[in-house]
């Protein structure tokens, strides 16, 4: 049954077409990732990256190619980081603020300052990463004392980045999903396969099979929690008589986006502790309390309960701005519908603002357990190291978001194609 909705898929030439499209796109993107900057010594680099799980993390995640100090180093992390700071803007900034409730227009001007945006960020970053990666290799990886060959790096690695960008717009164009989404789908998978044969090298057989069974339980409550939902019950009295429907709410409504940002954050002050760390005086003092406490090989509760907080701090943010209480009601008033017992307008308005509230605290809370789940269970059973399921916690809710949104895609190109047979 399953092969034949796969061979019903590809039979589609329009679905095959944006399938092969964007198998292709995901392959110039690893490509990219093997590549490395010119000038560069890559010797060591593997090493570090297993010493320092903090950047192992965030490179499987953005797949940036730390591995291989690529000329795609800093992967999407920059403009992850540009459209975080864009939806900040937008509560401080009025004219922001304006354009992300303007519909599709709106976002096309938004999307335009978090381009421009990401340029800059990009510079800026690339260096902070080559500095980093050049101290923890005892500056064997690049001259920093050569401003040209530096900057040189810097401007590779920065045009990888927007290069990247443009490639995962035109993935959205031209392929099937997101293709920001995909690109990082992809960088979290290609890091399981490496996982797998650590396990197997070491013959942890027992521990194998256990966090296997666990990652299959756990992607299947997630795929149960980001398909639930909560329908609310309208009443539509425009055509004379009473027409009832329902507008659904989903517990999980932020998706994978709290992941992706809170990451962004956290992985942060292990990069800077690692950076600081070998400095004199106070500037010493901070690194070292940042690296022992925002360490990813052995965390501490200071860092568990940060990430718990920052991913369901960024779900309550995300939703406050891609949820407009207001619009929904004022759509439903115009339509003569009304919810049973509550008065249209300002009225209805609350009453999804407090529906959508209490789901997102448990939509929120959910994905933070997620994601702090396996730093929990290393803190109570296997203190010392960290032992994460086969798929990163956090990378599961990506790729669970991100896999149900392709099949739904599929699912509505399938609907429209057998809908054209009988026009």
């Amino acid at each position: 049954m399953v092969f034949g909705g796969i061979k019903s898929v590809f039979a589609v030439k329009d679905i095959r077409t944006k399938i092969i499209a964007t198998l292709v796109l995901v392959l110039v993107y690893k490509l990219l990732s093997v590549i490395p900057v010119p000038g560069v010594n890559t010797d060591g680099l593997s090493a570090i990256l297993d010493s320092q799980k903090g950047l192992s993390f965030f490179s499987a995640l953005m797949w940036g190619g730390l591995a291989n100090f690529s000329i795609i180093l800093m992967g999407l992390s920059p403009y992850i980081n540009a459209v975080i700071i864009i939806q900040l803007l937008g509560v401080i900034v009025p004219k922001i603020w304006d354009l992300q409730k303007e519909g599709e227009a709106g976002q096309r001007k938004t999307t335009k300052y978090t381009r421009w945006l990401t340029l800059p960020l990009a510079f800026a970053q690339s260096y902070g990463m080559i500095y980093l990666m050049n101290n923890l290799a005892g500056g064997s990886i690049i001259d920093t004392t050569n401003t040209a060959t530096v900057l040189m790096a810097m401007t590779i690695i920065s045009a990888g980045t927007i290069f990247l960008m443009w490639l995962g717009e035109l993935m959205t164009e031209r392929g099937i999903g997101n293709g920001i989404s995909i690109l990082i789908t992809a960088g979290v998978l290609a890091s399981v396969p490496g996982t797998i044969i650590s396990y197997m090298s070491a013959e942890n057989y027992g521990l194998f099979a256990g966090l296997f069974l666990a990652t299959l339980l756990v992607i299947y409550i997630i795929i149960k929690f980001t398909e639930g939902n909560r329908r609310i019950p309208i009443i539509y009295t425009r055509t004379g008589r009473e027409e009832k429907s329902y507008f659904p709410i989903r517990v999980n409504q932020a998706g994978m986006i709290p992941i992706i940002f809170a990451v962004s954050l956290i992985t942060f002050p292990s990069i800077l502790g690692q950076v600081l760390s070998s400095k004199v005086g106070m500037a010493g003092e901070i690194g070292t309390f940042l690296t022992t406490y925002f360490n990813f090989t052995n965390p501490s509760w200071i860092f568990i309960i940060a990430y718990f907080l920052l991913v369901l701090g960024f779900s309550f943010f995300y939703v406050s701005i891609t949820f407009n209480t207001d619009q929904v009601a004022e759509n439903i008033q115009k339509r003569g519908g009304y919810i049973p017992g509550i008065r249209p307008g300002s009225e209805t308005a609350e009453y999804f603002r407090w529906v959508s509230s209490h789901l997102n605290l448990f939509g929120g809370s959910f994905l933070a357990l997620i994601a702090v789940l396996p730093y929990i269970m290393s803190k109570l059973f296997f203190e010392g190291s960290t032992v994460d399921f086969i798929i990163p916690a956090a990378g599961l809710i990506i790729i669970v978001s991100v896999i149900l949104d392709i099949v739904r895609k599929v699912d509505s190109e399938m609907k429209m194609f057998d809908y054209s047979k009988f026009k």
